[in-house]
């Protein structure tokens, strides 16, 4: 199994539950294709750097997993059926990438525990 990295844009007009309800509909499209979640992201709204379908902001959300290649091209047909999801991009992680990945999460991690205690 490869790994992967996906990030979507979803419009800014949902609420947060709708926001939940959106990322879990393609967390079960990647569990339920044979796929393991690694770690997920929330980036929160954001600005976009160009305008696209009229909006300016968008809510980003990343999801890193292992899953079979096949499953890549379900997903992306999943994203291109969804009204919500305004822009994505799928990445095949190569060694160097988890490897970095990795390192930036245990950073984020750390980081955490120190604010919190």
């Amino acid at each position: 199994m490869n790994q992967y990295e996906t990030v979507f844009i979803t419009t800014p007009v949902l609420s947060e539950a709708q926001m939940k309800e959106a990322v879990e509909k393609f967390k079960k499209v990647i569990t339920a294709n044979g796929g393991e979640i690694i770690n997920e992201e929330n980036w929160g709204l954001r600005k976009l750097a160009y305008p696209i379908q009229k909006k300016s902001t968008g809510f980003y959300y990343l999801i890193e997993f292992k899953a079979p290649s096949k499953l890549i091209q379900t997903l992306e047909i999943e994203y291109r059926r969804d009204e919500r999801i305004i822009r994505f991009l799928t990445v095949k992680l190569d060694k160097y990438a988890v490897e970095y990945s990795t390192k930036r999460k245990n950073k984020v991690e750390t980081e955490e525990t120190v604010k919190e205690g």
